[in-house]
């Protein structure tokens, strides 16, 4: 089989395609054909060794996000069959409950081999039916930005109907915030440095949308847009660079999830707005296979289609790169794999 490795963290040129046995399953597992995978910040800092959580292991098959079509099964499994459409879980052993070290440790594309391959082993109980609706390209999008979203809304911040959410920028974790979040009847504010990005997020519903270069506090204008209540659940992906705002933008009592860095790792952040706010301030790390198939069924029951901004060839992967490091997309970034 084909499949992209990184020989060593040092950037993008530094990822090489490479021949493989084909794999084959054991106990408890599938082999699936990767139809189509898709990229995430993590993968980009992963590859240019920025990532803070783990070092990758040696000749990492990067990517965590995938969807193909099984086609063959190991001994003892009940749940697939070949020919069943399916994706991988980002942590192939977190089923449910909370986060721990095991689940930590399989963390695909990083921990454990991803998914920029033709042929990926998966276990049994780390994969997911795909919902009927979606191509493999859309599939591919669903597990690391999909439930982290699905996460920071529905598991951890009990999003209700006419409640606000602050969604920040246009990446694949804040689309798929307001997606879920017009799925459920919530309001959504979003920020945005592009006048383009902007329509495109109030089309998709966003009521309002900050631009946080003409607005640089935009929390005050997050206030004056709630009459002075803030939002209920802000999805926080900037880090250090916006939490102080997202603090001061989030209502008394409010949520926000913390799941970003993109304005940087290490700085000092003040919590005394934590304290002063009464806020609930929640790490998050993806989401397990339980909440990926609560996801998917909310997916089916509503329709939903994901956002894809660009489709690049297998054998382009390293241009797929680039292009997330621009910054210039819109939703997500994919990658067809024939």
């Amino acid at each position: 089989m084909k499949c992209w490795t990184l020989p060593a963290a040092k950037g993008i040129d530094s990822l090489s395609l490479a021949e493989r046995s084909d794999p084959a399953p054991g106990p408890r597992q599938v082999l699936v054909r990767v139809r189509a995978t898709s990229l995430n910040y993590r993968d980009l800092i992963t590859v240019e060794g920025q990532y803070a959580r783990a070092a990758p292991k040696p000749d990492l098959i990067p990517l965590s996000d995938g969807a193909g079509e099984v086609v063959a099964t190991g001994p003892g499994v009940t749940r697939f069959k070949p020919g069943d459409r399916v994706a991988g879980c980002f942590m192939q052993r977190w089923v449910g409950g909370t986060i721990d070290a095991a689940a930590q440790a399989s963390a695909m594309g990083g921990a454990i081999d991803g998914m920029l391959t033709e042929l990926a082993v998966l276990e049994e109980d780390g994969t997911v039916r795909l919902p009927d609706h979606l191509g493999f390209e859309e599939g591919a999008t669903l597990p690391c930005a999909g439930v982290t979203a699905w996460n920071a809304l529905v598991e951890i911040g009990g999003l209700k109907a006419g409640e606000t959410v602050l969604v920040l920028g246009s990446g694949g974790v804040s689309v798929f915030a307001l997606q879920f979040a017009r799925l459920f009847g919530a309001r959504v504010i979003a920020t945005s440095g592009s006048p383009a990005k902007a329509e495109r997020l109030k089309a998709m519903g966003a009521e309002a949308v900050i631009d946080y270069r003409a607005t640089p506090d935009w929390d005050r204008e997050v206030m004056r847009l709630t009459g002075g209540r803030g939002a209920d659940i802000t999805v926080e992906v900037g880090g250090a660079g916006t939490l102080p705002r997202s603090f001061l933008a989030t209502r008394l009592a409010g949520r926000i999830a913390v799941i970003g860095l993109l304005t940087g790792q290490g700085a000092e952040v003040d919590p005394m707005p934590i304290l002063r706010r009464n806020l609930r301030v929640q790490g998050l790390y993806v989401g397990s296979l339980q909440m990926f198939e609560a996801m998917n069924r909310a997916i089916a029951a509503g329709g939903l289609r994901p956002v894809i901004d660009k489709v690049f060839p297998f054998a382009e992967a390293k241009a797929a790169y680039r292009h997330l490091k621009s910054q210039n997309h819109f939703g997500k970034i994919v990658i067809s794999h024939g």
